[in-house]
């Protein structure tokens, strides 16, 4: 069977060249005899993986000196608590701006952990298809949170709120790289990585030196303390070391190919050409308003509702799957359909799928 276009939103589709290398390496690699994922994880076969991998993250994201970088495991939504539970130790507030579920729940986690949470804005009253406008942050909070671009909703922040003081803390999980960003701006960042990185299984946390604390709050797991990883260079415990692998090669695949500003502006001709269609037609449109609109995930629904609209949504994701183009199918919260197209999606991908709407409208 020939490659299918991948329009998850995660876990999501890789660089062929990527898993081609891998493919190729899967018993022996860099001449060991052995896979990666047979490798102890303090041999001196493993180890030069996980240190390059590091310093790609670095170089193509920036990362000043006084910043670790971080692969923990337990996915982004570990670090909901995470968050809480070190950097909200001095006032116990944190100020949250609510862009839909991932945001919501990370206050909830908040929350639950202690943490007088003040949600200072919310794009709630239109379903959160638009990023609120909070310029700048203000208060004793411990750290501001948002979730910079929204994977069920389809918004992105076109700005990064001033924050003086205060941290700011961002779930960059599916936009990582997908971008240039200024991680000075920022406390902490961090990515689950099977988006834009690798497959599941390894988080990426970038992480201001005067935020890892020795003393996090009372009876937090040693897991969940970052200095615990900062200390032991992410190998506390044995990390995911096949993931981390991939994740490595990605970083060399996008450096290849122009690095944060040459996925910028893949990423800019591959969603300007879907949203033309969508905002040049009379059978769909975009769920997200112009100016929060995501680079990486795109929800949109046909000009039916109710059962009608259930109806053709099912035979719309169906007819898709069968011409190759799959998990189109849109979140619950939204409806519809939702393009996921992260940096390893092609522009021909998107000129498929574009395509197959054409001919879907024509038909339905």
């Amino acid at each position: 069977m020939s490659r299918v276009f991948n329009f998850s939103a995660g876990p999501s589709c890789l660089p062929e060249e990527v898993l081609k290398e891998c493919a190729a390496e899967m018993l022996d690699c860099n001449g060991t005899g052995q896979s990666v994922m047979e490798m102890s994880h303090r041999s001196s076969a493993y180890e030069p993986i996980q240190q390059d991998a590091e310093k790609m993250v670095r170089k193509l994201m920036n990362v000043p000196d006084n910043y670790k970088v971080l692969f923990i495991q337990g996915g982004g939504s570990t670090q909901f608590a995470m968050v809480a539970l070190n950097l909200g130790i001095k006032s116990g507030k944190a100020a949250y701006i609510n862009t839909g579920v991932w945001a919501k729940k990370a206050a909830a986690e908040a929350k639950k952990l202690g943490v007088k949470v003040d949600v200072i804005a919310s794009s709630e009253d239109k379903n959160f298809s638009y990023i609120p406008k909070v310029e700048k942050i203000e208060g004793d909070y411990d750290y501001a949170y948002i979730c910079y671009n929204n994977t069920i909703m389809g918004t992105h922040y076109e700005y990064i709120p001033e924050t003086g003081n205060i941290p700011l803390v961002a779930d960059i999980s599916s936009c990582i790289l997908s971008e240039p960003l200024d991680v000075s701006k920022f406390g902490l960042l961090f990515a689950g990585a099977q988006k834009n990185l690798a497959p599941a299984g390894v988080t990426l946390v970038i992480i201001r030196d005067d935020l890892i604390t020795e003393t996090p709050r009372s009876g937090t797991p040693t897991m969940l303390t970052y200095k615990t990883h900062a200390d032991a260079d992410s190998m506390y415990n044995t990390p995911p070391c096949y993931t981390i692998y991939v994740l490595g090669k990605v970083m060399h695949w996008i450096e290849k190919n122009g690095g944060a500003e040459g996925m910028l502006k893949l990423n800019k001709e591959k969603a300007d050409y879907l949203y033309n269609y969508l905002d040049n037609n009379d059978f769909y449109h975009a769920t997200a308003e112009k100016g929060s609109r995501s680079l990486m995930n795109v929800p949109f629904l046909t000009k039916y509702d109710g059962d009608k609209a259930t109806e053709i949504n099912k035979k719309f994701v169906k007819e898709a799957s069968e011409k190759g183009l799959i998990n189109l199918a849109g979140h619950r919260l939204v409806g519809g359909m939702r393009a996921s197209i992260y940096n390893a999606m092609t522009l021909n991908g998107v000129k498929t799928l574009v395509e197959f709407m054409k001919e879907f409208a024509a038909k339905n």
